[in-house]
């Protein structure tokens, strides 16, 4: 029987595999009680192109310390990492949840990437 936490893994494997297949450029997003990440990384998955987390200095003091773990700071990070990912000359991407379920923080980040401009 598998753990609350392997479970996750195992579906992260699975969508890591289909997305190197592809061999696109992925938006990988990770999320804790308090914090959520999300990192551009490139298609061979050799190199962080761009990064945005509410660990950060200057997005702590835009959100508040400790409120890291909601949908509004979800909603900047997603903001922040698309024009992050612009800035690096990347557009269009594979949006990889680590098998997070699509809802609530992680479907928030996604939105806001979509509508700052990155495609996926």
């Amino acid at each position: 029987m598998l753990n609350k936490k392997e479970q996750r893994l195992r579906r992260s494997r699975q969508t890591r595999a289909r997305i190197a297949l592809q061999g696109a450029v992925r938006l990988s997003v990770f999320r804790s009680n308090l914090h959520i990440y999300a990192s551009v990384i490139s298609g061979d998955g050799s190199k962080v192109l761009a990064s945005a987390s509410t660990a950060e200095k200057e997005v702590r003091e835009q959100i508040g310390a400790g409120k890291g773990g909601n949908v509004d700071a979800a909603t900047l990070i997603g903001k922040r990492i698309a024009e992050k990912a612009k800035a690096a000359g990347v557009e269009k991407v594979a949006f990889d949840r680590s098998g997070f379920a699509y809802h609530g923080r992680i479907k928030a980040l996604a939105d806001a990437a979509r509508e700052a401009g990155l495609q996926f």
